[in-house]
């Protein structure tokens, strides 16, 4: 039970915000409020502290307009302090990262009267390296002989004027306090290939033996987070975080209470964290080229002791290895016609996944072999990075200065940190998989390598359930998820197969405030043509599309293949083509602006967009009176993961296109239709272009699970 001074701290903080910002209290996020203080609000603890009993998970979908986030703020900040946990917020989204920290976190602490400190917290890869900068700057080659010896690790950096002229931009700011050192506060934007240049990973940092690690910027960042009630991160932090057994990065899964906003993401992004792949032709050039630099380096350094004697085994090491990934691309290139280009029917002809996960035995053998010969040079790059560190004390002699352990650390780092990934992938690969589990799912995928085509090894788990219940759910103090949609047929079955939530995870749907019925139409009209059938669909759309959009200011258009949409889009007539703009001629946002300034300047704009244009996408008003999808958004069958799980659940007795096909395309249908109604004053149609919707059961199940517009079905 939730104690009485709980309750009535987020009560309190509730009308206080109400009454600030002369609000009314919506049904959906009282509710949203109740059932978050519910659950994390009453966790039993032991007398340390430390949860006691099931894993403390609430999940909760809750409708565009509802305010989630001052509804979960006001309940979870409060029981997070009263628990004496640290609240870790994740979004999938650097927008809603960047609103919650700049805007709705500060709207909170002026008006709720709650007492809170927060902070951001970014990976290494946001936060400029000052000593990447300096070696830029001062030598303008940008590296010493020593890193050079490993370009081809993308140590030696040509700099021209331009990036020199970036670079001493950069100092001045630093030096004037007017720049903290952080990509996403640098005035203009920054080209990847020159914030590469400038920022460093875990295993090139030397830390603490660093020159600048007083001034670094990273570890400043880190130091304010330590002290913080909240933290807001993304979902790719806390995993990489729980993949680092959880307390590396973030505090510690036990002292901390999560929200994943956007949470619908999780389970793949989980996935994404778990995956591992290898290019076998580039591989194996590195391993020559790391062969041929250390002999080189050995040549123009003899080196005594232990130091000397771990690298001399690195070039025959390499070499050996080498051989056998030839020798595996040689297998590889039997098993699928991996040929650059297209086969007769103008397919891309660029993957092969091995049926089950199972490989054949002679591709699993050599996989074996890579597998043990990448643990050895791990081992060897581990035991070389460990004897630097001890070099870069200066307490240890271990053959060279402690400056020049400084310099060769990063290197020796960036080949440990290749070699493992490489011993992960055909770990990954090769791996029994346990009878009663889901398989991994196991591929080859064309990859072009300069002038000539390599094949990418793929290996990735097809569910994140047990790793998500391993290392989040059983581990974590408590958690909440939310999103606008968990739910799949109105039911959560779908995510709970997807995430593991723990079988006592309470799920609740709270109601959007906006009455769908009022605002918006929906509309399935009969083109009299079948989608499953492309050119007599597309043809259908061409004729009745600029009818149908005509008295919208803004429209979108979703399409579920770029072929329709170009298909379409080549179909119009010339004057109307002048009202589109389609995605992919510029970036996502430009299109967004430009889509913007026509509707504000009386024109009418039409979007053509893909999945990426159903969801997050914010077109308030007249921006978008009219959203017309094209068919029912049903998965490409030929993604890897997607098509392994559904072998797994029919090989299990299940239908796997009842069991994940519907229940997908239904979740990102509402996706969809949550583009129309963004506000309480908006109003719209809907207009849905695929039959299946009223003809097939699966459609009218699909069709009653969207929000209850007002229907017109001819």
């Amino acid at each position: 039970m939730i104690s009485t001074e709980l309750k009535a701290t987020i009560q309190g903080a509730y009308t206080r915000f109400l009454e600030a910002k002369s609000l009314k209290p919506r049904y959906g996020q009282r509710l949203m409020i109740a059932e978050v203080a519910k659950v994390l609000g009453d966790i039993p603890c032991d007398d340390e502290g430390r949860r006691a009993g099931e894993p403390a998970v609430v999940a909760v979908e809750a409708g565009t307009g509802t305010g989630k986030t001052v509804a979960y703020s006001l309940a979870a900040i409060p029981a997070a302090k009263a628990a004496g946990k640290r609240l870790v917020i994740a979004t999938a989204t650097v927008a809603l990262q960047e609103q919650i920290v700049f805007k709705d976190l500060p709207d909170l602490m002026r008006n709720s009267g709650l007492n809170f400190s927060f902070a951001l917290a970014k990976g290494r890869g946001r936060y400029l390296c000052l000593s990447k900068l300096d070696i830029l700057v001062q030598e303008g080659h940008a590296q010493t002989s020593q890193a050079q010896l490993l370009e081809e690790e993308g140590f030696r950096i040509d700099v021209d004027e331009r990036s020199l002229k970036l670079f001493n931009s950069m100092i001045e700011k630093l030096a004037g306090n007017r720049w903290d050192g952080d990509r996403d506060s640098w005035p203009e934007s920054l080209e990847d290939e020159d914030w590469a240049r400038l920022t460093t990973d875990h295993s090139q940092c030397t830390g603490r033996h660093c020159p600048n690690f007083q001034q670094c910027v990273f570890y400043k960042a880190r130091e304010g987070m330590g002290k913080v009630d909240v933290i807001v991160t993304n979902h790719d932090m806390v995993l990489a975080d729980l993949a680092l057994g959880g307390g590396a990065v973030l505090p510690a899964p036990r002292d901390t209470m999560y929200v994943f906003d956007e949470g619908h993401h999780l389970p793949d992004k989980a996935i994404g964290h778990f995956a591992h792949y290898s290019r076998l032709r580039s591989t194996a050039d590195w391993l020559e080229q790391t062969a041929k630099n250390l002999t080189k380096l050995l040549a123009q350094h003899p080196l005594p002791g232990d130091l000397g004697k771990l690298i001399e085994q690195v070039p025959e090491l390499a070499r050996e290895i080498r051989t056998q990934q030839q020798f595996m691309f040689t297998l590889c290139e039997q098993v699928a016609d991996f040929r650059p280009g297209e086969d007769n029917e103008g397919r891309e002809r660029p993957r092969y996944r091995f049926p089950g996960g199972v490989v054949p035995d002679e591709i699993r053998e050599v996989g074996v072999e890579l597998k043990k010969g990448f643990a050895r040079l791990n081992d060897v790059f581990t035991r070389l990075t460990d004897l630097l560190k001890e070099g870069m004390g200066g307490e240890v002699s271990i053959g060279i200065a402690s400056h020049q352990a400084e310099e060769w650390y990063p290197l020796f780092g960036s080949l440990q940190t290749r070699a493992q990934g490489n011993w992960e992938l055909w770990t990954a690969f090769t791996a029994e998989d346990p009878e009663d589990s889901p398989p991994m799912a196991r591929w080859l995928t064309l990859a072009e390598s300069g002038a000539l085509f390599d094949i990418e090894v793929n290996a990735s788990p097809i569910l994140a359930a047990e790793m998500l219940r391993r290392s989040l759910w059983n581990v974590a103090h408590g958690a909440l998820v939310t999103s606008a949609t968990l739910t799949a047929l109105g039911k959560f079955d779908r995510f709970r197969m997807r995430s593991g939530l723990p079988r006592d995870a309470v799920s609740c749907v709270v109601p959007s405030p906006f009455v769908h019925g009022d605002a918006g139409l929906l509309r399935v009209p009969d083109l009299k043509a079948d989608p499953r059938d492309a050119a007599g669909h597309t043809a259908a759309i061409i004729r009745e599309l600029p009818g149908i959009v005509e008295d919208a200011r803004g429209a979108l258009v979703l399409f579920s293949s770029r072929k329709q949409m170009q298909d379409v889009f080549d179909g119009l007539d010339r004057d109307w083509r002048k009202l589109v703009l389609i995605q992919g001629n510029l970036s996502k946002q430009e299109t967004l602006n430009k889509h913007k300034a026509r509707v504000d300047d009386g024109q009418h704009s039409v979007l053509f967009g893909l999945a990426s244009f159903a969801e997050g996408v914010d077109l308030p008003g007249a921006y978008c009176e009219h959203v017309v999808i094209a068919k029912i958004p049903f998965a490409v069958p030929d993604d890897p993961v997607e098509a392994a799980l559904a072998e797994w659940i029919e090989a299990r007795g299940g239908n796997p296109f009842m069991e994940i096909a519907v229940p997908d395309a239904s979740l990102r249908l509402i996706q969809a239709c949550g583009r129309l109604l963004r506000t309480e004053q908006d109003r719209g149609v809907i207009t849905l272009l695929d039959r299946r919707l009223v003809t097939q059961r699966y459609g009218k199940a699909i069709l009653n699970a969207l929000p209850p517009f007002r229907r017109e079905i001819s």
